[in-house]
């Protein structure tokens, strides 16, 4: 009773404040503040925290929020600027290296999904525009809650986290088509589509894809030099508000203007700064979004047909999962436990299905009762997907480790001078001067992922193998190997490949990339010449600093060249005492009084000395 009186006094108090005031605003920021952080706690996830929220706040709970659909309607520019960092962060090279998996199994898991849900649709009664965008919308995954969970389990670098990450990637590109088709169907079926609402749709997005190419850089070129960010900000915001304007317009999605606009400025020099300055307003926007979404989710609806929804829930994810099961089988070429796991991730709806659903509804392809089953069924998924993945895991045995793979067979024809064990971005540098000079080399590297993105670049050099291998460095020619370069990650495995070399080819030279102090005395006391990682790059940076200063380049170059010469030797004294950490730390305290008086000399000289 006193609880009843409680929450009464609490919708009479926010009812008064009218909607869209300061205190409202205050209560979303509130709900938020305290919603994400306990619904991460539990590996919940933020989407998740907003719609519980918005459930709370919306007219079927506490109703301290009348009309979500003047929120909703507000907090739709969050999507809009979702889009627009989407294409933002739409790197061609990346879609060339990856266009297999994402434009192959992407496309192929939206197809097939959405024919096997749009077709349950069609079977359960809707007409075959309906269900041709139920089907779709349901096919499409939660990019933010399938990454969260990839990477609180550490997954995004496994085979079956890349793999989902390339087909979340042509999820959020398939949406945009998706929603700039939902209007002109819904005109289709009421007013009959005509050929001037094509004409002008195509006109306009060649006009925004035209104009935005040549002009938008020019125009962020002038902000720019205005030096002022709240014009550069607001600059941001009128061009993604504008190009989404201009779709509305066109009777398209708001959100394709955004993501076109996005995408001619991925190249720009400016794309960073523009990301920078649009995020903070996307986050809180498309927050501010699921919350609205969550206000119109009917939960006595709910509660009134719980088998119904239970049933929508069960199917949604039980036919993703199966398909998903079966493209990361074959085309995907994982193994079972991989590609469950790759089904568990992704079975779920995705934020994007309430955009599709909100706009069908508005294009009247959908009634209220079924947009709000559809928007309870998705927000559900996602609600039971990571207690789902959790029970998978422990369900599912992971005893053994998936088949490794095959590593590569070197030919017996090649005669180089060098080995490369690594070939990240240290042993590519090195390679390159190799290549430049036509010194012939072979590098071997243990990531496979590395090894065929160098490939895809036209390196035919790199190999696939295990370069602490003895078999393998046999079968690379080490015999007749001049210089060995160990440039591999792991100082361990560094260590370890240096006293194979050591041990069974002496009179080779070995070169080996040290990550601290510490380990080139290891590395030197193996018999390699040790090369600290950022050493040198820091050294030159240092010389430029000086000479920004204003002093000359010559004397920077002799005060970076006696600096070396200095660090050099107290190195190889420091060596010595490696295992006496008491010497150590008082070896590396007289150090430091000796750089002190290092150039004490050079200090003393008059200013105009120094600038000769």
């Amino acid at each position: 009773m006193r609880v009843d009186s409680r929450i009464q006094a609490c919708r009479e108090c926010v009812a008064s404040m009218g909607s869209g005031s300061l205190e409202l605003m205050l209560v979303f920021l509130l709900a938020a503040v305290l919603a994400v952080p306990l619904f991460k706690r539990f590996g919940l996830g933020a989407i998740l925290a907003y719609l519980t929220t918005g459930v709370l706040l919306g007219p079927h709970e506490l109703a301290l929020v009348r009309d979500p659909d003047r929120v909703l309607a507000a907090s739709e520019v969050g999507v809009v600027m979702l889009l627009f960092v989407i294409g933002l962060e739409l790197s061609l090279p990346r879609l060339k290296v990856m266009r297999r998996p994402i434009f192959v199994l992407g496309g192929l898991q939206v197809l097939l999904s959405g024919a096997a849900l749009g077709g349950l649709a069609l079977l359960a009664g809707l007409a075959w525009k309906s269900a041709l965008v139920v089907g779709l919308g349901l096919a499409l995954s939660s990019t933010a809650v399938g990454l969260q969970l990839l990477a609180e389990r550490k997954e995004l670098a496994t085979e079956h986290g890349r793999l989902a990450f390339a087909i979340l990637l042509f999820q959020d590109l398939a949406a945009i088509p998706l929603l700039a088709a939902i209007p002109l169907l819904g005109k289709a079926k009421s007013a009959g589509l005509s050929w001037d609402d094509v004409l002008r749709a195509v006109a306009l997005i060649a006009a925004l894809i035209i104009g935005g190419r040549y002009l938008l850089r020019h125009l962020f070129r002038v902000i720019a030099r205005t030096d002022l960010p709240e014009v550069f900000t607001g600059a941001a915001l009128l061009v993604v508000l504008g190009s989404a304007w201009l779709m509305q317009w066109a009777g398209l999605s708001a959100g394709l203007g955004a993501f076109l606009a996005g995408v001619l400025m991925a190249e720009s020099e400016y794309r960073h700064e523009l990301e920078a300055q649009i995020k903070p307003f996307e986050g809180l926007l498309l927050g501010l979004f699921f919350m609205a979404v969550g206000m119109g989710i009917d939960v006595q609806r709910v509660l009134a047909e719980p088998l119904l929804i239970a049933a929508g829930v069960g199917t949604l994810l039980a036919v993703k999962s199966l398909i998903l099961f079966g493209l990361g089988l074959r085309p995907g070429g994982l193994p079972p436990r991989s590609a469950w796991m790759l089904a568990g991730v992704m079975a779920l709806g995705g934020e994007f299905a309430f955009v599709m659903f909100g706009e069908a509804f508005r294009a009247k392809l959908l009634d209220a009762a079924t947009r709000d089953r559809l928007i309870a069924i998705v927000g559900l998924s996602m609600a039971v997907t990571p207690l789902l993945l959790l029970l998978a895991t422990k369900l599912v045995p992971s005893a053994r480790k998936a088949a490794p793979h095959e590593y590569d067979t070197i030919p017996e024809d090649r005669h180089p001078q060098v080995l490369l064990a690594g070939f990240g971005r240290f042993g590519q540098i090195v390679a390159r001067l190799l290549r430049a000079q036509g010194i012939p080399y072979i590098a071997i590297d243990p990531d496979i992922e590395q090894v065929n993105l160098s490939r895809s670049m036209s390196s035919d050099q790199i190999y696939y193998g295990d370069p602490t291998r003895l078999a393998l460095l046999r079968s690379a020619g080490a015999a007749r190997i001049k210089v060995f370069v160990v440039a591999i990650n792991g100082v361990e495995s560094s260590l370890r490949m240096v006293r194979l070399v050591r041990k069974h080819y002496p009179q080779a030279r070995v070169f080996a990339r040290a990550r601290d102090r510490r380990h080139a005395w290891q590395l030197v006391d193996l018999g390699a010449q040790a090369l600290r990682e950022t050493y040198g790059s820091s050294l030159e940076m240092g010389r430029d600093v000086l000479m920004a200063l204003g002093m000359s380049r010559e004397q920077a170059n002799d005060r970076a060249r006696r600096f070396r010469e200095w660090d050099e030797s107290l190195l190889e004294s420091q060596r010595l005492l490696q295992d006496d950490e008491d010497a150590l730390l008082q070896a590396t305290r007289d150090a430091r009084e000796e750089l002190d008086g290092l150039f004490e000399a050079d200090a003393g000289a008059p200013a105009s000395a120094k600038a000769d």
